[in-house]
């Protein structure tokens, strides 16, 4: 396949995959249950954590996350008090349990009111900056150790593959009715592909990685095959390289 070849195929899944019906069976579904921005973010990122596993799993959890918030993340998030933690109580998905979910909370609640909201966080040159600037914010709030392995560390090698996916969610435009568009402190140009089993697998059965790991190492080297395809949008082809893995097993 030539590399024109590649890419107009490459076009055409992504066309394919990038619209309503992908929501449904997604965690970009539970997001999209909200109009404000403040409860998009929120719902986004709590979904985007806890988006590991079973697929039903995921969306029947995050829907418990949102139950939990009585239907308004944000408000719930800037009112929470150490007496709203009975409500968390019970609450697991996986590893990710009641004292994390409270930990991201507060944290989320001291980004909220102290220092201009989610966006404000994720500042940086490219994803992986505004990824650590992200974590840096989010640990300066008192939690257990446990809780850190739930934001992941692209200094430590991780592929980072939920908050990228998140930063698709909220920085690609909403023109195909999927991502939202609300943030302008990033670019889609400076977004990085949520690389996972299904896309990693994809990417290498049509050349555009070599790398056999899911690492961090990996994220740059799929970013640099898929900016000579589409340098303004490379992570639009996350919806093709997803797409083929889950539903086609390309």
């Amino acid at each position: 396949m030539t590399k024109k070849e590649l890419k107009d195929f490459l076009n055409f899944k992504a066309e394919e995959y990038e619209n309503s019906n992908f929501i449904e069976l997604d965690p970009v579904s539970i997001p999209h249950q909200f109009n404000r921005k403040e409860d998009i973010e929120i719902a986004g990122l709590l979904s985007a954590t806890i988006a590991w596993g079973n697929r039903k799993s995921i969306l029947t959890n995050a829907a418990k996350m949102m139950a939990i918030m009585e239907g308004e993340p944000y408000q719930f998030t800037c009112s929470y008090s150490e007496r709203d933690f009975k409500k968390l109580n019970g609450f697991v998905h996986r590893t990710f349990n009641a004292e994390d979910f409270d930990f991201f909370i507060r944290a989320l609640q001291h980004i909220y009111l102290n220092r201009g909201g989610l966006e404000t966080v994720f500042r940086g040159a490219n994803a992986k900056e505004a990824i650590l600037n992200f974590r840096s914010e989010m640990l300066q709030v008192t939690h257990l150790p446990r809780s850190e392995k739930h934001l992941s560390n692209p200094n430590k090698n991780s592929a980072a593959k939920r908050l990228n996916m998140f930063l698709r969610w909220m920085v690609r435009p909403a023109t195909k009715g999927v991502d939202f568009g609300l943030w302008t402190a990033l670019s889609p140009a400076q977004l990085s592909c949520p690389l996972d089993v299904h896309s990693g697998n994809v990417a290498r059965k049509l050349g555009l990685l070599n790398r056999k790991a899911n690492d961090w190492q990996a994220v740059d080297e799929l970013d640099l095959a898929l900016q000579t395809l589409d340098r303004q949008d490379p992570v639009k082809y996350d919806f093709a390289l997803f797409g083929m893995g889950v539903n086609e097993k390309f």
